[in-house]
């Protein structure tokens, strides 16, 4: 996999604590914030963290909890079918989400998740949260 980026994530009880600490602390820049889920930016070579509450049942079994990782990719797609066919253990199906991306996400080594993504224009109620 060519990834364009990779990050990690987070899962805490509340995302606006760490925004705040670090933009505070470490001069981190929001580039989206949705309550729920936080992007935060670092200088000007692409480093990132997010952090995101944990989901409620209604939300597909993603397995988000305790560290993910987020790799951007140019075809997910493609990612999606070498990945299955490596018989990796999907936790998230394919699929296009309105905050802007379509992705999956995997089970990677030692209970990590593994979310590949490509991104996609957000729809309308996501679109205010992309911050400049």
């Amino acid at each position: 996999m060519h990834a364009h980026t990779a990050s990690p994530g987070f899962t805490v009880a509340d995302p606006a604590i760490c925004r705040d600490f670090f933009v505070r602390h470490f001069d981190a820049r929001v580039s989206f914030d949705a309550g729920c889920y936080i992007n935060l930016e670092f200088g000007n070579k692409g480093s990132s963290l997010q952090f995101m509450q944990p989901q409620d049942q209604s939300t597909p079994p993603t397995a988000y909890a305790g560290v993910w990782l987020h790799f951007e990719v140019e075809d997910v797609d493609a990612e999606h079918a070498r990945l299955a066919k490596e018989g990796l253990a999907v936790r998230m199906p394919l699929e296009d989400h309105p905050w802007g991306d379509r992705g999956f996400a995997l089970a990677g080594p030692l209970d990590l998740t593994l979310y590949v993504f490509s991104p996609r224009e957000p729809a309308a109620e996501f679109k205010g949260c992309y911050i400049a």
